[in-house]
């Protein structure tokens, strides 16, 4: 997670103690403010609202977040953190289970955390730059994950341009189930696993059923 420029520029001097007095501090000003950004937008939450949930004063929170969008990048990058975190798996682990088990915690996060989740998809501020760019590292690191767990000894564009490409029907999926909740998450799922893999297996020139080339293939095969 980045520090906040007004925590770290006077830290450096600070003992460990003081330093980690200033970051359990900065957490529970997160904490309070992503527990309401989870019920409300961006526009709903005010500085008063965090200061208050946080039983701090107002001048507290803007010694550590100079803005309201300051805050709001922060409790961005934290949503992302969270939702990497919940769906990291070893790199060991087979492929369709890795694809299974990963899509499973996506959407389960998806489901407990509906607000926080359309935030870091855009909500709020909207097309501000540093939260682009903190969706944008999500979806990078989400991609990697994906195409290391592939099968396949050559990963061309063609096939890193799907993955990239099923990212984005996984969210629009995810979006519109928050907005309708319908149909049931496990048949979203479902779709988004077949998605995949007919996407991947067109895309690197494999034969057979999308899910037979993906998985009952040796661990690494060539084109």
């Amino acid at each position: 997670m980045r520090s906040s420029p007004a925590v770290s520029a006077g830290s450096e001097g600070r003992s460990p103690r003081q330093r980690l007095d200033l970051e359990v501090r900065r957490e529970q000003l997160l904490v309070a403010a992503f527990r309401l950004f989870l019920d409300k937008t961006y526009d709903e939450v005010s500085i008063e609202d965090v200061a208050r949930s946080a039983g701090v004063s107002k001048g507290l929170l803007y010694h550590y977040f100079p803005t309201k969008k300051d805050l709001y990048r922060a409790v961005v990058q934290r949503g992302a953190d969270v939702l990497l975190e919940r769906t990291y798996l070893p790199p060991e682990t087979p492929p369709l289970e890795r694809l299974e088990r990963g899509l499973a915690a996506y959407f389960d996060y998806v489901e407990e955390h509906g607000p926080a989740y359309s935030a870091l998809m855009g909500s709020g501020v909207g097309v501000d730059p540093d939260v682009v760019a903190v969706v944008e590292a999500t979806r990078v690191t989400i991609a990697e994950r994906i195409l290391e767990g592939l099968p396949l000894a050559h990963l061309d564009v063609g096939v890193r341009a799907a993955v990239r490409g099923w990212i984005g029907f996984v969210e629009a999926l995810a979006l519109l189930w928050l907005r309708h909740r319908e149909p049931p998450i496990a048949t979203l799922r479902t779709l988004a696993e077949e998605v995949l893999a007919a996407a991947v297996v067109k895309a690197a020139g494999m034969a057979g059923s999308p899910i037979e080339a993906l998985v009952e293939r040796p661990a690494k095969i060539s084109r």
